[in-house]
């Protein structure tokens, strides 16, 4: 079992910086991928990034030269850094971990809120 645990949520106004944090705990397999996805009310959930446990890393395209996915294997975290906030930013934000033999792994999300 791994278990994920989220910080650094919370409220910015437009054009502000956040770093989401997601710590990992338990039987983590050494090939996986973290990533980060998103909520907004109404609307389904979306990948926002990807990072392999190799550093690849993957973003979707509204936040490409905005947000920056990092992490640190021996800190077993992952970051997401958050630049030039827009209110349309605004949604649950959910860490995730994926292992190479199907089990995914869901933190329990951390809300952000952006204001115009």
């Amino acid at each position: 079992q791994v278990q994920l645990v989220e910080s650094g949520g919370g409220l910015v106004q437009a054009g502000g910086s956040l770093r989401l944090s997601c710590v990992a705990s338990g039987s983590i397999p050494s090939i996986n991928i973290m990533g980060w996805y998103r909520q907004a009310p109404g609307k389904q959930r979306e990948l926002v990034a990807t990072i392999s446990s190799g550093a690849s890393t993957t973003y979707t395209d509204s936040v490409k030269g905005r947000f920056t996915i990092s992490r640190d294997n021996a800190k077993n975290t992952v970051y997401l850094h958050m630049n030039s906030l827009k209110p349309e930013d605004t949604a649950v934000y959910y860490c995730k971990l994926s292992t190479s033999y199907g089990v995914d792994y869901w933190a329990k999300g951390t809300l952000v809120t952006v204001s115009s």
